[in-house]
């Protein structure tokens, strides 16, 4: 198989006992597009590569099994890229299941939309038990779920909606021009929350290119019983604020599904906007309401444990690379406050 229209990169990492159905998914596939998989092993201890090579043997070449001893799913996704030999690189992970159709919709997308630089669609749930009442559609981040319904849209910098990597394709161009992911994003082992793809599409939008949520395109992601429980949850949170710090994700989309922006005369504390503060109080009085009404306070717990977990880390970021003390970081940020507020007053006034 000298070339093909697309590139499957499945990344996996000790999960032998579960990879079989999303191979067995990836293989069953309809349609007359030509494509390869590009089983990423990152340095798995379990048996991996037997279950892979048991599954090749059957698959007349269309599986290529590759080692990346580096750890970390950027990393190995990375690997994946390099070694795709296709126009267009899709994404999928070792616990979801691709529809019959999922290479085709892929190929049909992109050829109908010559605008658009990557796509994504529905990542529906695989409950391996009942989910608990709580787990509604507004806790599926940390499932990296996905439904916006029916109708298309385009994402991007005017309309900031990042898509989630459980099933996404991108034209090879894309990482010509802005490169490929970030490992420092990246999930390691088993960590959770990280933003390599929130990054990804972030440069992309900036690069002036745009993505595509197309429903046609669906998914189906393994939930298992640890997942569904308010620890995981919690982690996810934490986990995911720090990795937005790293990013300076707030900076760039300071609201979902908002325009994206560049930081520039933000009014800073401790490397953390002023309007991150004042999500703080915000949301504790949201969380309270919730609490009284009993409409979900965990889901504004969950943000809560966002927001101080950003700022936290922004703070412990700040302080390796400032020397200030805590009075001289209040006394810039007051002056820097009052001379906005001033600037704002005298264009109001010129107007």
């Amino acid at each position: 198989m000298d070339g093909c229209d697309v590139s499957v990169v499945l990344s996996t990492y000790n999960r032998a006992e579960r990879l079989q159905p999303a191979l067995d998914a990836l293989l069953a596939q309809m349609g007359s597009v030509d494509y390869e998989i590009l089983l990423v092993d990152n340095n798995s201890t379990d048996a991996t590569a037997s279950v892979v090579r048991a599954v090749a043997e059957q698959a007349r070449g269309r599986i290529r099994y590759v080692f990346e001893e580096r750890q970390g799913l950027s990393h190995a996704r990375n690997r994946g890229i390099r070694l795709a030999r296709a126009p267009i690189i899709a994404f999928s992970d070792d616990d979801v299941r691709v529809a019959p159709d999922w290479v085709l919709q892929i190929s049909r997308a992109f050829a109908a939309r010559p605008d658009v630089d990557y796509i994504s669609g529905r990542v529906l749930p695989r409950w391996l038990q009942p989910p608990p009442r709580w787990l509604t559609t507004a806790h599926w981040s940390p499932l990296a779920l996905q439904d916006y319904g029916g109708e298309p849209f385009v994402s991007s910098r005017d309309h900031a909606i990042c898509l989630v990597g459980a099933s996404l394709a991108f034209r090879r161009r894309v990482f010509e021009r802005v490169g490929c992911f970030t490992p420092e994003l990246g999930r390691i082992k088993n960590g959770i929350g990280s933003t390599e793809d929130h990054d990804m599409q972030l440069r992309v939008w900036r690069a002036g290119m745009r993505g595509l949520y197309e429903p046609a395109l669906v998914a189906v992601a393994d939930v298992t019983p640890d997942r569904m429980m308010k620890s995981y949850h919690r982690r996810w949170h934490r986990g995911h604020g720090r990795h937005c710090a790293a990013m300076r994700l707030r900076e760039l989309v300071p609201a979902d599904m908002g325009p994206m922006s560049e930081p520039r005369d933000l009014v800073m504390l401790f490397g953390s906007p002023a309007f991150v503060y004042a999500d703080v109080p915000r949301l504790t009085l949201l969380w309270f309401r919730a609490l009284v009404r009993r409409e979900d306070p965990f889901f504004y717990a969950n943000k809560l444990r966002h927001v101080w977990s950003y700022l936290r880390t922004r703070q412990q970021l700040h302080a390796t690379k400032s020397v200030r003390a805590a009075v001289a970081e209040f006394a810039a940020f007051a002056g820097a406050y009052w001379r906005k507020r001033s600037m704002r007053r005298c264009k109001q006034v010129a107007n």
